[in-house]
């Protein structure tokens, strides 16, 4: 009877351990994994949790061959990440932004979550360089109300 118990502990255990219940959970996962792993598993992992991903195998791997180009000899040294933004529609929808800061510059990450019944899965993923573009175009005067109230 112990052996059960100790087997059903270990088994119970290992899976809250990998259980991943809230976006958040899912997201601190990712920059785990890119932190000691590095981007290629990061976003191998991250797209784990849709099973349907694996009919987009070919955008996957050019997702992590673009984002493995991003290395200390392109952009410096890695100093970690932060969150920008993060929008909530319903129970069933999350979009969260969020800073991967380097060195010489910074990406933006653009995570998109689905929840269709009882648990969240990545629905879109996506990173580029052009965040600065849209502050300075948001900027811009045409996009202030100059009349007098």
């Amino acid at each position: 009877m112990k052996k059960i118990t100790i087997v059903l502990l270990l088994l119970l255990s290992s899976t809250s351990f990998y259980a991943q219940n809230t976006t958040k959970d899912i997201i601190d996962t990712f920059f785990r994994n890119y932190e000691t792993h590095g981007p290629s598993l990061a976003v191998d992992k991250l797209y784990e949790t849709n099973p349907w991903t694996n009919r987009i195998q070919d955008a996957i791997n050019n997702v992590k061959t673009q984002l493995v180009r991003f290395d200390e000899e392109l952009v410096g040294e890695y100093y970690g990440y932060e969150e920008l933004v993060m929008k909530k529609l319903g129970d069933s929808y999350e979009l969260h932004s969020y800073f991967l800061k380097f060195d010489r510059q910074f990406l933006r990450l653009t995570f998109q979550f689905y929840k269709p019944k009882d648990d969240w899965r990545l629905y879109s993923f996506q990173f580029d360089d052009k965040f600065d573009e849209e502050i300075e175009e948001a900027a811009k005067l045409y996009y202030t109300d100059l009349s007098d109230k």
